[in-house]
């Protein structure tokens, strides 16, 4: 394949990842009240640290194989 077309295939889904982080976060900080009666704002809010993990750690093999030329 290209590296343009490989770029896409790793590139598209992390940035997928995190637009899912931001709008997730928006969901939790606008029905943060809610979430707290419910006693569920602690499992939120792991799942976004899990989410925004996933996308960074996601984020370090992506670049080093463009600054190595592999991608």
């Amino acid at each position: 394949m290209k590296n343009t077309t490989l770029r896409a295939i790793w590139i598209l889904p992390n940035i997928f990842l995190y637009l899912l982080f931001i709008g997730v976060t928006t969901f939790v900080v606008v029905n943060a009240d809610g979430l707290r009666e419910i006693n569920r704002m602690g499992i939120w809010v792991v799942y976004l640290m899990l989410l925004l993990a996933v996308a960074i750690f996601g984020s370090f093999p992506i670049r080093s194989w463009i600054k190595e030329g592999k991608i």
